[in-house]
């Protein structure tokens, strides 16, 4: 039977009648795998026997001991329940990080009987299960939906089979109008995409850089890189099709209509093969010209204002530095630096907290405001890179857990407001990364990095700040 959407009940039930469990059911949003929970939840078919929930219990007491963390956030998680009662859980970036720890380790130790997880989940943690379950064969991407890679599809198949207890791995494709099985069977005979470069001479790049070396040095190191490398070979492999293009063009008649539109090809596919080939270096001058133009840099060497503005290692360089420089980080309390930061840290489609009143004057957003736009105008940002706002609700939602009392008090909030955990938590984490930043000006602004310092320390707190310590263990 065709499914609009293979039912997560019907797929738990067959795995574990065919013994095919613990298992990995990838789902292409969180929503998908928040609903599948409480699917699951509902369902007295799948809950299990009073052995095996004791069982789940004290592996998540150990692991909570094991990284020390408030066992409140853990047992008052909304999805904790469903995962004593069913061995199901959700597993995606929407996720406190700790809730996504307990679930990793729950996982090694063959604790828990399913995690339902994004296909993000396939490269960025090494957990294996009995059995993988696919049930889409394309994915969100910034262009709109495309088919999954070669890449993407082996990542999730190799997690099906644990070393030493499955003598086979079970890679299965779920029947819907989203997984249609011809093409992912088509994808798994394509070898892995190539590698791509992620390297561009970014502005706080080049400002690091040239605190020990010149421009000139800056240039050799960006023609020698993978990116340029990467980009030569398909400008060369471009041009050795327009060789052929240059073989047809001279069997035509000079004033056929047809040779004016190929030479008119030919000439706009050789400026884009010189083009791509300059494309490392094009970046490299657009970065130094826009620390020219900021004042960062003269004759190609660091002023002042270059020399203490390439100790911030933060994408957000330019913006930093320029608050610093007009006057806009001056004499300002925690509660407004806390604010100011994390409005611009945040992601521009994520939705935050905005049920509550903004405590910030709005003078200071204007302002901020004002210097992205002095920063794009000298600046043109990749259009890979992250899109900049100033986003007041990031803002609230950080000054708001900076005053609670618990992470249990926030979280309500949260949930009320429709804001996933995860977002907020590493919204936290980069606007504590910045004001992080900002505690390396000690000696050139001392008051600003001491307010910095203290107002790190206090968003920074359990559940948050024993994150980071999981993480690092």
């Amino acid at each position: 039977m065709m499914y609009r959407d293979y039912p997560v009940i019907s797929i738990f039930t067959e795995l574990r009648r065919d013994d095919l469990l613990p298992a990995i059911l990838f789902r292409t949003a969180r929503k998908q795998c928040d609903q599948d929970v409480q699917k699951l939840v509902r369902s007295k078919s799948c809950e299990l026997n009073t052995h095996e929930q004791l069982y789940l219990r004290e592996q998540v007491s150990q692991i909570i001991k094991k990284y020390n963390v408030d066992k409140e956030i853990i047992y008052q998680h909304p999805q904790y329940a469903a995962l004593i009662k069913t061995g199901a859980g959700a597993h995606h970036a929407g996720q406190l990080l700790i809730w996504r720890i307990v679930l990793e380790e729950l996982m090694t130790r063959g604790a828990i009987k399913i995690l339902i997880a994004t296909g993000t989940v396939a490269a960025g943690v090494d957990f294996p299960a009995r059995a993988v379950v696919i049930t889409a064969h394309s994915r969100r991407s910034n262009d709109g939906y495309r088919f999954i890679q070669a890449s993407e599809l082996q990542q999730m198949s190799g997690r099906a089979g644990r070393r030493g207890r499955d003598a086979v791995g079970f890679c299965i494709v779920a029947p819907s109008i989203y997984a249609d099985a011809r093409v992912i069977s088509e994808v798994s005979k394509k070898p892995p995409e190539p590698l791509k470069s992620a390297y561009f001479a970014s502005p706080s790049t080049v400002l690091n850089l040239l605190r020990y070396r010149s421009v000139d040095d800056l240039k050799f190191t960006v023609a020698h890189s993978l990116a340029s490398f990467l980009d030569r070979k398909q400008a060369n492999k471009m041009r050795q099709e327009l060789a052929t293009l240059g073989d047809d063009l001279s069997s035509l008649g000079h004033e056929s209509s047809q040779y004016k539109k190929l030479e008119k090809r030919i000439r706009r596919e050789e400026r884009l093969a010189q083009e791509l080939e300059d494309k490392q270096m094009t970046l490299l001058q657009k970065s130094l010209d826009g620390l020219s133009h900021l004042g960062h840099l003269v004759d190609g060497k660091l002023t002042e204002k270059g020399t203490w503005s390439a100790h911030l290692c933060t994408s957000l360089v330019l913006e930093l530095a320029e608050a610093i420089d007009t006057g806009l980080f001056k004499d300002v309390g925690i509660v407004e630096l806390v604010g100011l930061l994390a409005s611009i840290s945040g992601t521009a489609h994520k939705v935050y907290l905005g049920i509550k009143e903004n405590p910030i004057d709005k003078k200071y957003f204007t302002a901020m405001k004002e210097i992205l736009e002095k920063v794009g105008t000298a600046y043109e940002r990749p259009p890979s890179t992250a899109e900049i706002d100033v986003m007041p609700d990031a803002a609230t939602t950080v000054l708001t857990w900076m005053e609670s009392s618990n992470w249990a008090e926030f979280s309500g909030l949260l949930r009320l407001a429709g804001v996933a955990e995860g977002d907020v938590a590493r919204l936290v984490s980069q606007t504590a990364d910045h004001l992080h930043q900002l505690t390396r000006l000690s000696q050139v602004f001392p008051k600003l990095a001491a307010t910095a310092e203290e107002a790190r320390y206090r968003i920074l707190k359990p559940p948050l700040s024993e994150v980071l310590a999981a993480s690092d263990a």
